[in-house]
């Protein structure tokens, strides 16, 4: 098969994914979310967070991987590729990570004057329990930090690549439905990283709002949000050493 028989194969399927009626992706973002929060109730006491974290996440990939073969839509058309443009990719990556800080810091700045009633963010208490033992033990945080970017990339793929593509086809596939879903994206990210309305949610949900938005904005390609978010998550885990 020669390239252009190759490109031409490759736009057919994505138009015709684009073509399926919405109440089939909608089916599938039900199966997709209902697995991606229940498969969280299964926790393997003798093995670590990081590992539970991936095997989390290595499932939900899954899912998301299978309903995309089965809606003929390859990683590739959701922006698992290299940049057209360098130069906007990096635009793209400094705007996630600015726009996640200021919008983190306006929400402290507004949780401070409208005494905002919020459990407080247990992230640091807990990280032990996760993490092990990080204060001034540097071999720890070189042994795991790879896999908290691997862990970061999946979110990315995941939280952005699948579900603001999903919902927006579920929604018809205009200016509205790519509202809907780069907010909707956003609350569930937040959501999953705390159960609850608290600091963390709202924080987590910032940061997925700052990468939605990224993503939309800047050509629908993965990996400055995947860069941003290692770049983000690195921060806070040296923060802890």
């Amino acid at each position: 098969m020669d390239a252009r028989h190759m490109q031409t194969s490759y736009k057919q399927d994505l138009s015709q994914s684009k073509s399926l009626p919405f109440y089939y992706f909608l089916l599938d973002l039900a199966i997709y979310i209902s697995v991606m929060f229940l498969i969280r109730e299964v926790y393997f006491s003798q093995l670590n967070f990081i590992t539970n974290g991936l095997f989390w996440s290595l499932t939900s990939l899954t899912v998301a991987f299978t309903l995309m073969r089965l809606r003929g839509v390859a990683w590739r058309d959701i922006g698992l590729c290299l940049p057209k443009s360098m130069k906007k990719a990096a635009m793209a990556t400094v705007f996630i990570f600015v726009f996640s800080l200021v919008s983190i810091i306006i929400f402290e700045l507004l949780k401070e004057q409208l005494a905002l009633n919020l459990a407080q963010d247990q992230s640091d208490h807990q990280a032990t329990a996760k993490f092990g033992y990080l204060k001034d033990n540097w071999g720890m945080f070189l042994l795991i930090i790879p896999f908290v970017w691997i862990q970061s990339a999946f979110e990315e793929l995941l939280d952005r690549g699948f579900l603001i593509n999903w919902i927006e086809r579920a929604l018809s596939n205009n200016w509205l439905a790519t509202v809907i879903a780069v907010i909707t994206q956003a609350l569930i990210f937040g959501f999953r990283h705390s159960y609850d309305i608290s600091e963390r949610s709202i924080t987590v949900a910032l940061i997925g709002l700052a990468m939605g938005i990224g993503y939309v904005a800047f050509g629908r390609n993965l990996w400055p949000l995947i860069i941003a978010h290692c770049v983000l998550n690195t921060i806070s885990m040296v923060g802890r050493v």
